[in-house]
C-alpha cells in the first residue's frame, strides 16, 4: 500500500489521534496523504488491530509515523505526545484531524497555508453540518460555545468542540504539560480557551462535517454521562479561571 510522495514540510505536521477507529482509519490516512506530508499517527492504546495496520502501511510510506501509546489515555494525552515528539522533530505548528472521516481532508492544504501566513494565531475549524449530523450534537454544543465565548470574553472562538485545527506547538505544549487536566475529551475546548488567554488568537475557518453511520464504518466512543460529567468540570475550572483573569482580560479587550 504507497501513496504518492510529495515533498513534506518542515514546519507543519499533521497529527491523527486514534482509538480503535476500526479499518476507517486506513482511508482517513490515504486521504490525508495525499493532501499533505507528513502524517503522523499517534495510536492510543488501541485494541482493534489498527495499529498494525498502520505500521505496515508505514512501512512503505516514508512520511507516514506511527507513534503507539502503551494504553488509552485521552485523546488530550495522545496528541500531547504527538505534540512533544514533534517539537523534538523541529516543526512548529501540528494540524490535528479525527481519525474517523468526519474531517475533511481536502481542506488541509487551506488551513495549512493559512496557518503559514499567520504562524502566530491558531486557525480554527468552524463545522458546516449537513443532514448526517445528530440534532442532539448540534444543539448540544451550543452551551459550550456560549462558556467559551465568555471565558475568552468573545475573543472569536467559532467552534469550541471542532478538532479540525492547526496550533501552534511550543505554547500548547506548554499549556499542557503545565497542566494535569486537558488529556482526554476536554482538550479541544481548554486547548482554544487556555491559548486565547495566552493571546493566541483565533482565525475561523468554515470546514463541513460529516456523521458516518454504523453501516459505513463510523465509530464513536462518546460517552453520554461521562463525557458529559467531565465537560461539566472542565467549565467549572474554565470559569473560575476566567474569573482570576477578568481584569487582565478586560485591559486587553477595551485596549486593543
Amino acid at each position: 500500500m504507497t501513496a504518492a510522495l510529495m515533498t513534506p514540510s518542515t514546519s507543519h505536521v499533521l497529527l491523527i489521534p486514534s482509538y480503535n477507529p476500526g479499518g476507517l482509519i486506513i482511508r482517513t490516512v490515504q486521504e490525508a496523504l495525499t493532501h499533505w506530508q507528513p502524517v503522523w499517527v499517534v495510536c492510543d492504546g488501541s485494541t482493534d488491530g489498527s495499529t498494525a495496520l498502520l505500521q505496515t502501511m508505514s512501512k512503505d510510506i516514508p512520511n507516514l509515523r506511527v507513534i503507539v501509546m502503551p494504553f488509552n489515555q485521552g485523546k488530550g494525552a495522545a496528541v500531547m505526545e504527538g505534540l512533544r515528539q514533534a517539537l523534538e522533530a523541529g516543526f512548529t505548528h501540528a494540524l490535528t484531524m479525527d481519525a474517523d472521516g468526519q474531517h475533511p481532508a481536502h481542506l488541509i492544504p487551506r488551513f495549512m497555508n493559512i496557518s503559514q501566513d499567520h504562524p502566530d494565531s491558531m486557525i480554527l475549524g468552524k463545522p458546516v453540518f449537513d443532514d448526517s449530523a445528530p440534532q442532539l450534537r448540534v444543539q448540544g454544543r451550543k452551551i459550550s460555545n456560549f462558556l467559551a465565548d465568555l471565558d475568552t470574553l468573545w475573543m472569536g472562538i467559532g467552534d469550541c468542540l471542532y478538532g479540525f485545527r492547526v496550533y501552534p506547538i511550543a505554547p500548547l505544549l506548554h499549556i499542557m504539560q503545565t497542566h494535569r487536566f486537558m488529556r482526554r475529551f476536554d482538550f479541544d475546548i481548554e486547548a482554544a480557551v487556555r491559548l486565547c488567554w495566552k493571546k493566541i488568537h483565533p482565525i475561523n475557518v468554515d470546514a463541513p462535517v460529516k456523521y458516518l453511520k454504523a453501516d459505513e464504518g463510523g465509530i464513536s466512543h462518546f460517552n453520554y454521562w461521562r463525557d458529559n460529567a467531565l465537560l461539566t468540570w472542565m467549565h467549572i475550572r474554565l470559569i473560575a479561571g476566567f474569573i482570576v483573569r477578568l481584569p487582565l482580560l478586560l485591559w486587553r479587550k477595551f485596549d486593543s
